[in-house]
């Protein structure tokens, strides 16, 4: 007989990529996940997400969707950028509007709100204001998500995610702006738990860094209205 579970059933795009295979590995015994990328792997299936049958056809009876898949680079091109940040973003958000999933998590980030002052602490409810064109197909991304969430019954979760690496910066990288923004390996997990597991509606964005000492932007907001609750923190004192 098939297993029985409660167990929320939650598809990742970009599930081999730097963020989907950390937190894919640390929340696989949480959900009923189904970890899908360009290129399949062991463990992952294959998922183009600017095709609009196959996002339809992968999408049907999912509880969740968590859109990591495009292209991270902030000084990527627009012909880099098009395909997974533009087209494929909205093929994921219209698709999952018109499957019904009942939440839809995207990837934002930090690089949405780069061109306020370093002065400024940013706030989840800033406008974006990207310095580069990265930045602003993730603007685009949480447009698509208010349109999403105002259109349907989808409640859409923008996550404006800092510096991830599993480490806090050290050396050349680790720049005030760096540390400010870092997001470890465990806390990115925490983040895609909180944001998939929230009790919220519409649409909500929320800043995605560490418990750093001195942050580039506010955790009120993420703490409050998603119960996330970071623990790492860049300027801890190493043993």
């Amino acid at each position: 007989m098939p297993e029985i579970t409660d167990k929320p059933r939650v598809l990742i795009t970009g599930a081999a990529g730097a963020i989907g295979s950390a937190v894919t590995a640390r929340l696989s015994d949480r959900w009923r996940l189904r970890p899908t990328d360009l290129h399949a792997a062991p463990g992952i299936e294959q998922l183009d997400i600017t095709d609009a049958d196959a996002c339809h056809a992968a999408f049907a009876g999912i509880d969740a969707i968590v859109h990591l898949a495009g292209n991270p680079a902030p000084d990527a091109n627009w012909s880099q950028l098009y395909g997974p940040n533009v087209a494929g973003t909205y093929v994921v958000a219209a698709a999952a509007r018109d499957c019904a999933v009942a939440r839809l998590v995207l990837a934002s980030s930090q690089q949405a709100v780069s061109a306020y002052p370093d002065t400024l602490q940013r706030r989840a409810d800033d406008p974006p204001r990207p310095a580069n064109l990265y930045g602003a197909t993730k603007a685009w991304a949480e447009a698509l998500g208010s349109w999403v969430a105002s259109s349907s019954d989808t409640s859409v979760v923008a996550l404006r995610i800092g510096y991830f690496a599993e480490r806090r910066p050290v050396g050349k990288l680790a720049t005030p702006r760096n540390l400010a923004a870092w997001l470890s390996h465990d806390d990115a997990a925490e983040l895609i738990r909180a944001a998939v597991e929230a009790d919220v509606t519409g649409l909500t964005v929320a800043n995605g860094i560490s418990a750093n000492r001195y942050r580039v932007a506010t955790l009120g907001e993420a703490e409050r209205l998603i119960g996330y609750r970071p623990v790492d923190d860049a300027w801890a004192p190493t043993e």
